[in-house]
């Protein structure tokens, strides 16, 4: 699932301007969204390119992947307006840009705060297995993870593993449990483009194997109020997730994709010793959403 950038491509794109983007709400514009495509498709294998990314999130046996823009980031500045928005082109071949949350930019800061829970993604401890917006009733389709920089004390590995495999390992009587609206975690205030608050909700709301959300969250075995019974089905998701996972380091400008409808992801622990490292120096990823073509500008 990891996918290398051909030298020729990467020499094209170096050189390729691309004007700033423009947001409709909280949605790249369409405009902007069919400028990108139009303007990158002359651009040598990136038709080609965008096709087997496209295929390793959506294909069968897919639902991630790792598009590794390392050598652009280097040769561009990772910092740089033009990378930014060569790395959000990326992402219109696959689906439509937005930002849920209104205070912040199109691409969100996912640093490391010491003092901050660490169970959270800015924190420095284990991030168990989510999807984002969980609670939501519509979540993003996709969440994709640039990475900035990697922990320089060499912990934090991304984790994924294939939500439907997981359930499918799991028992009739579990599942039916997972199926029922009982389930809720977390907060929901001043977001767009992501639909209402949903809440009771079922883990499994789809009879579809491949095609529903799997609306899990590991946080909520600590976190929210469950029965017994539906504390216990949870908990055994939570340990199929554990035992399919996958897990790899991401590398600076190592663009991380994820199929929310397929896998789930997380983050081992950060290595000890954050409090010794300057802020600046720590670890830092971008986060971007992706919203499914014909779905874009639904408004909640």
């Amino acid at each position: 699932m990891f996918i290398d950038i051909p030298s020729e491509l990467e020499a094209a794109l170096i050189n390729f301007p691309l004007p700033e983007w423009e947001l409709d709400g909280p949605f790249l514009t369409e405009t902007t969204v069919e400028r990108y495509r139009s303007e990158l498709a002359v651009a040598p294998q990136f038709v080609e390119t965008t096709a087997t990314l496209r295929h390793a999130l959506t294909g069968e046996g897919g639902g991630y992947a790792v598009l590794r823009l390392g050598n652009l980031a280097k040769a561009l500045g990772i910092d740089n307006g033009r990378f930014l928005r060569l790395a959000t082109a990326f992402a219109t071949d696959v689906a439509t840009p937005f930002s849920p949350f209104p205070r912040w930019p199109l691409w969100k800061d996912i640093g490391v705060k010491v003092d901050k829970d660490p169970g959270k993604s800015s924190g420095i401890g284990y991030n168990a297995f989510h999807m984002d917006l969980v609670n939501a009733s519509r979540p993003p389709d996709f969440t994709t993870l640039l990475c900035v920089r990697r922990d320089p004390l060499g912990g934090g590995p991304s984790i994924l593993s294939d939500a439907h495999a997981a359930v499918a390992r799991l028992s009739e009587d579990c599942r039916a449990l997972l199926a029922e609206s009982a389930y809720h975690y977390g907060t929901f205030f001043d977001l767009f483009g992501v639909g209402e608050e949903y809440k009771p909700f079922p883990i499994l709301g789809s009879s579809d194997p491949d095609g529903g959300f799997v609306r899990f969250t590991a946080k909520m075995l600590s976190r929210s109020d469950l029965s017994r019974a539906h504390a216990d089905a949870a908990r055994r998701l939570a340990e199929e997730l554990v035992q399919g996972q996958v897990s790899f380091m991401l590398q600076p400008g190592d663009y991380l994709m994820v199929n929310q409808r397929r896998f789930l992801h997380g983050r081992e622990p950060l290595h000890s010793g954050q409090n010794t490292v300057p802020a600046a120096d720590r670890r830092l990823l971008l986060q971007l959403f992706l919203r499914a073509r014909g779905l874009a500008t639904t408004r909640p």
